[in-house]
């Protein structure tokens, strides 16, 4: 008789258990304590995109939407990525709307990538990344970020290009970038352009944060899709999560060349099949509201991240600059730490405060062994709590 073994699940998921957030955001619950760790802000998104939710829901948008997405919230997406960037997508092939952006991503992946092909991503990275590139059977070949001149990160040129090679099959970019905070400059993006052409390379780009990079940053976003010889290859995903504050609707979406958006639709089908069918033409919504909102969105995360930057650098933490998204990174040396994860689980309960380690992100530890990741996207009543707990 054989055996039931203790861990029937695949190989390649194995080494990845429950997430880093689900284990800090317990122990804040747990200890009462602020969570700066997970990214979700603490506000409603616009009112405007509110009410047209509710309307939806009142009005019998309960049932399966299209495969694709309702085609009002696809021509919003077109339009908007027209407006902002001047990327043309026809909303019928070229537009998917996804339940959000990790499943885009996921989707991307695992149509995208045979076993054994291989993956440039740039680490510190989403957690969702790896598991996705694990599930497709394909390899990651990381390139690190490190702080250099003024604590802003990049990345070795050479480094870069040695991560490309004859089974090299997507560049998965994030830009701004979770949890740095860094902004890719043109330049950068020059470079991964030349590269993903010369090996024949396509480009998965996550870019929730498009329209969080602040006025100190030196480099506006710039989309990986509109550099020359890129659209035709890239698969240019966001979502209306983080830039409305509705992180729990789960509505994002994926752009690309027909043939592109045809290879993500293909998985993506038999993931959620279809999601979120009244909240859909809510966030058509809020895509088309006035540069206004966007203005005052940016602004106001700006505004908090200013207040927390200064909160951490009084409590002794090394600030790392953040030129977008809703993180700070820290380095703990200054307070005598060593082991971010250590530090990470004792906040909560010692300060009341919670926060992500960085090393998480990494294939390499050690790299950022010593940084902590804290989230902005917060009302300021409950920054200055977090920063008078930390300063105690």
């Amino acid at each position: 008789m054989t055996t039931i073994d203790s861990d029937p699940g695949v190989r390649r998921m194995r080494s990845f258990g429950t997430t880093i957030f689900a284990e800090m955001s317990a122990l804040a619950v747990r200890h009462g304590a602020v969570n700066l760790g997970q990214g979700f802000p603490d506000t409603d998104g616009p009112p405007e995109m509110l009410e047209a939710a509710a309307e939806a829901l009142r009005t019998g948008h309960n049932q399966y939407p299209p495969g694709p997405g309702v085609p009002v919230l696809r021509a919003a997406v077109a339009e908007h990525q027209r407006r902002f960037w001047g990327l043309a997508y026809d909303p019928d092939g070229e537009v998917l709307i996804t339940a959000g952006a990790t499943e885009a991503i996921a989707a991307a992946i695992l149509g995208l990538c045979e076993p054994g092909d291989e993956v440039v991503c740039f680490e510190p990275y989403y957690d969702s990344y790896a598991a996705s590139i694990a599930l497709a059977g394909a390899v990651r070949r990381p390139v690190t970020l490190r702080p250099g001149a003024g604590g802003r990160y990049a990345f070795d040129p050479a480094e870069l290009r040695a991560a490309f090679g004859p089974r090299t099959r997507l560049v998965l970019l994030n830009s701004p970038h979770n949890p740095t905070g860094k902004v890719f400059t043109r330049d950068e993006l020059g470079q991964i352009a030349e590269l993903c052409q010369e090996y024949g390379a396509y480009a998965v780009t996550d870019e929730v944060y498009e329209h969080l990079v602040f006025s100190d940053a030196g480099d506006a976003h710039v989309p990986l899709a509109t550099l020359p010889g890129m659209r035709e290859r890239t698969v240019r995903i966001s979502s209306a999560g983080k830039t409305f504050s509705c992180t729990g609707w789960k509505i994002g979406w994926a752009s690309g060349p027909a043939g592109l958006v045809t290879a993500v639709t293909r998985v993506k089908q038999f993931l959620t099949y279809v999601n979120g069918a009244p909240f859909q033409p809510a966030v058509a919504v809020a895509l088309g509201l006035p540069d206004s909102y966007y203005e005052a969105f940016r602004a106001g995360l700006e505004a908090r991240r200013d207040q927390l930057v200064a909160g951490l650098t009084d409590a002794g933490f090394g600030v790392l600059p953040s030129e977008g998204t809703y993180f700070v990174t820290t380095d703990i040396t200054p307070l005598g730490g060593t082991d971010g994860m250590d530090f990470c689980r004792t906040l909560p309960e010692a300060r009341g405060v919670a926060a992500v380690p960085t090393e998480v992100f990494y294939d390499d530890p050690e790299a950022g062994k010593r940084l902590v990741r804290f989230a902005f996207c917060k009302r300021p009543d409950v920054i200055d709590e977090a920063v008078r707990r930390l300063r105690a």
